[in-house]
Order: C-alpha cells, then structure tokens, then sequence
C-alpha cells in the first residue's frame, strides 16, 4: 500500500511538471519580439504632400446673411378724433409724393375757414381806424393775435384733414372705410394707429451687423454686393450709407446700413439675401478648404503641419471663407511653416510622414 501510495504521488509530480513546462512554451517568444511588433506599427510612415504657408495680401470681405427693408415705412394717422370722409387708395396701390390719400370730415375745417376770413376782414378794418386813431394800440394788438393763432389752427386741421403722401411708394395697409370714426388708438400690427401704411421701395436698404473689429474698415460709401435665393442670377450693387455708432453689448456687433437702388422692385421688404462687403486689403493665411479637418463632435477646426518629418496637429480658427479656399489664423502658425494638404486624415499628433512630389 506505501509503495502504491508513492507512486500516486511521483505521478502527480510528473504530471504537475509536465503542464507547466507546457504553459511556459507557449508563452514564450524570441528575445525583443513583442517590442519588434509595437515598433513596427510605430513607425508606419504615412505619405503626404506640402505646400508652404505664407502671410499674403487678400481682400478683407465679410459675406453676411440680411433682410431686405423698406427704405422708409410710414404709418400715417391725423393728429385728431374725426370721421373718415374718403379713404382714396387701396394696398399695393403705387403714389406719387404729394399725392391725396385719406379725406377727413371737413365740417370743422370750413368753420375755421370761415372764421379767419372774418377776423381778418376785422383786422383791416382795424388797421384803417388805428391810423385815424379811432382804436387803441392795444386792440389791435390783440386782434391780430387772434388772426394769427386761428390761422395756426386752421393750418393745424388743413393738414390733419387731407393726409396726402409724404414720399413716392406703395400703399401696404388699410384699417379703415369710408365714414368710420377715426380714434387715434394703436391698430396696426406694430402699435401704431393709422389709416393707412405705406412703404418706399425704391431704393431698399439693407442692416448688416458686422463684428466690431471691422469698424475702423467701414466707410460709407462703400460698394456692397447683394444676391437673393429669389433670384439666383441677378446681383444687385448698393452702398453704405449710414454706420450707427454703437456696439452691441450682447454680440459684439455694429450695424451698417446699405442702400440699394430697386427700380425694377424685384427686392421686396422681408425678402432673404446675402450680402458681400469688400473692407480692403490686408496680410491673411489662405488655405485649401481640403487641408482643414473638424474635431468629430465639436467645433474645433484643425490642420497638420509636417515638421522634422513628423506632423503636428494646430488648432485654427477660420476668418473667412473664397469658394474653394479658407482664410485662417492661428497664434501657433508665424508664416514659413509647411501645411500637409494630402494624406492629413490619417496622421495623428506627431505620427511620421514622407514627403512625396505632386
């Protein structure tokens, strides 16, 4: 029973010996193989193409999104309480400057008319007797002051009775009829009370909020380029007419208004359109839109430069955009630096690269 004993023993050994000079065969390899393997995936050589950066003088252009506006917009009303005698035009009738477009009741009108021819005839009378000496100084006084504020009144209600255009347009709102009473209460979709609205046309102008670092480069006067989805074939020219001297505390921007000609009216008020303002020339990095590369999921914007063989990634940020280019800046990028335009998407911070010809 001992010697059967030691022989369960010796074969558990022999067993026992057997499995792990197995395990340690299959997990060995020749001296250095593993550090050979990672080595190689290291230092793949990634072929790529270059191009040099330079700083170069290029137009400074601000290409900006707007919306076409009437050059003036009038909500016209009289100053007081009245009945509507006759409304003469209808929306989108077209009106000469000066021409009539609402009658008010004239009754109050006439009397004042009235009045003044009466207090004048008087006042001539007056004058005759003041030089025989047959009136005071002071009636006359006070009967030409009469003559002169009832002329004031009556020229207050001539104007208040016939509202006549102030400007040649269009009109673009009617809110009341022939014979209703006119209320100087708010009645139109911004507020305001009036009879009719109208809007001029020709020209159009156009607000365009530019970052504030542009604002010692906008001058009036300056030519703007302006195209519509409307009309994708048609560019319309017009120019800087007024700059408002404030910024925007909240975006950072000021507005420039650009006035366009529109003798044709194919602009209309609230119509969508792109707007091209050239500022002038300056020193900028203009790349292939290609050689920049987007951080998946953010906005980071980046490109690669080849440097000692190797590339490096640099963060950008881009300024403006000329079709098929990019205008960038960087504070890591000096000029004289070589941009890896082909073969970038695959390079990693400090991968190795090849040079190779177009």
């Amino acid at each position: 029973m001992k010697t059967l004993s030691n022989m369960k023993v010796i074969k558990i050994a022999l067993l026992t010996a057997i499995a792990g000079a197995t395990l340690i065969s299959c997990n060995m390899k020749p001296p250095g193989a593993a550090e050979s393997e990672t080595a190689g995936v290291e230092k793949k050589v990634q072929p790529v193409k270059i191009m040099a950066l330079e700083y170069r003088e290029t137009a400074v252009e601000q290409r900006i999104t707007s919306s076409v506006v009437a050059f003036k917009e009038t909500y016209l009303s009289p100053a007081l309480q009245g009945r509507i005698r006759s409304v003469k035009v209808e929306v989108n009738d077209r009106v000469k400057k000066g021409d009539l477009l609402v009658e008010m009741d004239r009754t109050q009108l006439e009397q004042t008319r009235l009045q003044y021819q009466t207090l004048k005839t008087d006042l001539t009378r007056m004058d005759t007797l003041l030089r025989y000496g047959s009136v005071t100084q002071q009636s006359y006084d006070q009967m030409k002051a009469q003559v002169e504020t009832t002329q004031l009144v009556l020229n207050n209600l001539e104007e208040n009775t016939l509202l006549r255009a102030p400007y040649s347009g269009i009109i673009t709102g009617k809110y009341f009829n022939d014979g209703e009473l006119f209320s100087p209460t708010p009645n139109t979709p911004v507020g305001k009370a009036a009879l009719v609205s109208m809007m001029q046309v020709d020209p159009v102008k156009l607000m365009v909020n530019l970052s504030e670092k542009y604002l010692p480069l906008v001058k009036e006067g300056m030519t703007a380029t302006i195209t519509t989805d409307v009309y994708p074939d048609e560019q319309f020219t017009g120019k800087v007419f007024r700059i408002h001297p404030t910024i925007s505390a909240a975006s950072r921007t000021f507005v420039a208004e650009v006035k366009v000609p529109n003798k044709r009216e194919m602009l209309n008020p609230g119509m969508f359109a792109r707007v091209r303002l050239k500022l002038g020339e300056a020193e900028a990095l203009i790349v292939p839109s290609i050689a920049v590369m987007q951080q998946t999921g953010t906005n980071e914007r980046y490109v690669m430069l080849h440097e000692n063989g190797t590339a490096k990634r640099v963060t950008v940020q881009i300024v403006n955009r000329h079709d098929d280019q990019l205008e960038i800046s960087s504070p890591e990028i000096k000029g004289g630096e070589q941009l890896i335009y082909a073969g970038q998407s695959k390079l990693e911070n400090g991968t190795p690269v090849n040079v190779v010809a177009d």
